[in-house]
């Protein structure tokens, strides 16, 4: 598996103040990390979470803070310290973390500050991948053109509007027959593996799907959804048509080759029609292992 294919390790900085500042006057009022947390997920595991402010001036963050597990860093005000104080901060344990912790790769700058940029270039040079986060209208061009990646949040209001619609649209495509706890494992599935698309990985490994359902969903366990195995819940997927899978020759093990919508003429966030249940068309004779009823909940039938 490739340097790019290999789950990232990844450090959270938020610089709350900034964020504040760049929603004032927009039309939303407060930022929701909860929606940051979610795409950078997709991205590897989130070791490190902190974020930077004087929270008497922000008391409405402090429990959705609390609620993500993100350590709040105290910024006396400014009066008191000096107007880069949080900046500093930021800076400093930033990169005490870039040489004491090298298992750490990937730095998450969440700001649109300018003063970061030269914190971008440092960690740049010491091997590390940077990703800034930020609004459109805050953003400095220069702090925006150093990272390596650059996120504008209003581009992730789109992404959830595109998930809430692809979780719609999938609701509708599955079989009436399945139960709550299938069409919920389904969805993640779908979601996990568009989640590794936007990432720009064309040949999605099974491990790498389990890996990414289980960063966006700690709790999972295919067990808990009546399969004995993720192969099992693999091969489900690609008889309902959500996936397709193949073995791969070195391995093994299944690869998604393609996901449900893929290639085809629509829009974002659509499925087509689920193909008929006739017994000419069932989704269940795809991929050369048919199965009878509901043979895929727990998987007991399998070889």
């Amino acid at each position: 598996m490739s340097k790019t294919e290999r789950e990232r390790s990844l450090a959270v900085f938020i610089d709350l103040e900034n964020l504040a500042m760049g929603f004032q006057g927009h039309r939303k009022i407060r930022f929701e990390v909860g929606k940051v947390l979610e795409r950078l997920v997709e991205k590897g595991k989130l070791l490190v979470k902190k974020a930077y402010a004087d929270w008497s001036r922000y008391p409405s963050y402090t429990a959705p803070f609390h609620e993500s597990a993100i350590e709040l860093i105290e910024i006396p005000k400014r009066s008191q310290t000096g107007k880069n104080s949080a900046d500093i901060r930021l800076v400093v344990d930033a990169m005490d973390l870039a040489w004491s912790k090298p298992h750490v790769d990937t730095f998450v700058i969440v700001s649109g500050d300018s003063d970061f940029s030269p914190l971008v270039s440092k960690l740049k040079e010491n091997g590390k991948h940077v990703i800034g986060l930020g609004m459109k209208g805050s953003t400095s061009e220069l702090l925006r053109d150093n990272c390596d990646e650059f996120i504008y949040y209003e581009d992730l209001e789109r992404q959830e509007e595109n998930e809430q619609r692809l979780a719609t649209n999938l609701n509708s495509y599955l079989p009436p027959s399945l139960n709550e706890k299938q069409r919920e494992v389904f969805s993640l599935l779908v979601e996990a593996c568009n989640a590794l698309r936007r990432e720009n990985h064309e040949v999605l490994y099974a491990s790498m799907i389990k890996d990414t359902m289980k960063r966006k969903k700690p709790s999972f366990d295919e067990s808990y959804y009546g399969y004995r195995s993720f192969t099992h819940l693999m091969e489900d997927a690609d008889n309902l048509a959500l996936v397709d899978i193949e073995r791969n020759p070195k391995s093994g093990t299944y690869v998604v080759t393609r996901i449900c919508g893929e290639g085809e003429d629509r829009s974002p966030g659509t499925i087509a029609a689920r193909p008929s249940d006739s017994a000419d068309s069932r989704p269940a004779s795809r991929s050369g292992r048919g199965r009878s009823g509901n043979e895929g909940q727990g998987g007991g039938h399998r070889r």
